[in-house]
């Protein structure tokens, strides 16, 4: 089943370099890094806060990338995205490099060595993990990634790798288009959507439309490869989805059950029960006024509003449920919704209660009033003497 990340659970790394001391300048390489930032904060896609997506452009070295990346991979408990763009370099091993600003050609020492990506997320916990290339020579990854090495690890859900050529293959950046051949395809597809594709945008589906597309223009296609479920796991909502059936179309219920309504299993955080809930309605078909009027007056388009924009759990179910329901979620998945919401309450009052431990009383010292007074207490007065 497709499924779209936690976002409070979830984080990218983007890395690009665009400038070198010694190959060819990417300039579009740039332009690759603040569109996808932008695709993945979008709340058709995966509504990632800003401190969850890190942008590296023109790092310049790859200690501070492999920092950034491990970083992401130990704190990410859904999914953990790496994507590169730039120019890609095989070592005298045959081994894939990434290059860096100071890269020289069958130097690995001044770029980054995908092993080392590859053994970041191996050390990590998050459940599922994709890496996308844009670069030369990347589908040499494809022999290191997804292989029983990392799709084994018992906390792997899902992985996928989207390499933007052949590992003989060079890649393109073609001049005067503001993205690389790859990336550009890639935003288009999260743009415009996939006629006649699924309803959310599978990383599987997203291979295949690219790989199509690229093909018919004469320029490289693409490779993938994606162990267990990463090919369900989805980047956005499709804009191009159209309802098989008219008794799909918003306002009707006969089918509602057939549709990929959000999975609250997959839900981790207070962020992520919001993101979903949000996409209740969108693959409803419904605006607020209909939600309103489908719950027969119980809650008013305001309050679908604000239900949908709260950054904290509502204390009471009733109005959720009442949300659920008129969407058209089934019976079922609502009981699920209620299961979440109660783990996640019970998380969070768990947080907002910390624990302390009773302080022994300490003794009053007298003040400087008290001892000139001659009033000092008895205790204290012993004490200073020495007294027992």
């Amino acid at each position: 089943m497709s499924v779209l990340p936690d976002p409070g659970a979830t984080r990218a790394v983007l890395i690009g370099t665009s400038r070198y001391e010694h190959l060819e300048p990417l300039p579009a390489v740039s332009n690759n890094l603040t569109a996808l930032a932008e695709a993945l904060s979008e709340p058709s896609s995966w509504g990632l806060p800003p401190d969850h997506c890190t942008t590296l452009s023109d790092p310049t070295t790859a200690e501070m990338t492999m920092t950034a990346v491990r970083e992401a991979a130990e704190e990410a408990r859904d999914t953990v995205l790496v994507y590169f763009a730039g120019h890609g370099l095989v070592d005298p091993e045959g081994d894939l490099y990434l290059a860096m600003p100071q890269s020289r050609q069958q130097r690995v020492e001044t770029g980054l060595s995908y092993r080392w990506l590859r053994q970041a997320l191996l050390a990590g916990r998050a459940e599922r993990c994709v890496v996308v290339l844009d670069c030369c020579y990347s589908g040499l990854a494809l022999g290191a990634m997804g292989t029983a090495d990392l799709a084994d690890q018992a906390s792997v859900e899902g992985t996928f790798l989207l390499a933007a050529a052949a590992e003989t293959r060079t890649a393109l950046a073609p001049p005067g288009e503001p993205f690389t051949a790859f990336t550009g395809e890639l935003l288009y597809a999260l743009q415009r959507g996939i006629p006649n594709g699924p309803e959310l945008l599978e990383f599987g589906a997203l291979y295949r439309h690219m790989r199509n597309r690229l093909a018919a223009k004469g320029r490289p296609t693409p490779q993938a490869r994606d162990r267990n479920t990463g090919a369900q796991l989805a980047l956005g909502r499709n804009p191009a989805y159209l309802p098989a059936t008219a008794s799909t179309l918003p306002g009707g219920n006969e089918h509602a059950s057939e549709r990929s309504w959000p999975k609250p299993s997959g839900i981790r955080t207070t962020r992520g029960f919001f993101k979903s809930l949000a996409d209740v309605r969108v693959t409803s078909g419904l605006t607020h006024q209909m939600v309103s009027e489908r719950s027969g007056g119980r809650i008013a388009p305001g309050t679908v509003s604000r239900l949908l924009n709260r950054e904290s759990l509502p204390k009471t179910w009733s109005t959720t449920a009442v949300y659920l329901s008129a969407c058209g979620v089934p019976d079922r998945q609502v009981a699920e919704w209620h299961a979440v919401w109660m783990r996640l309450l019970a998380d969070t009052a768990t947080v907002a209660a910390p624990l302390t431990t009773p302080q022994p009383r300490k003794e009053q010292r007298p003040t400087m009033l008290q001892r000139l007074a001659g009033r000092v207490p008895r205790r204290s007065r012993d004490t200073r003497s020495g007294s027992s």
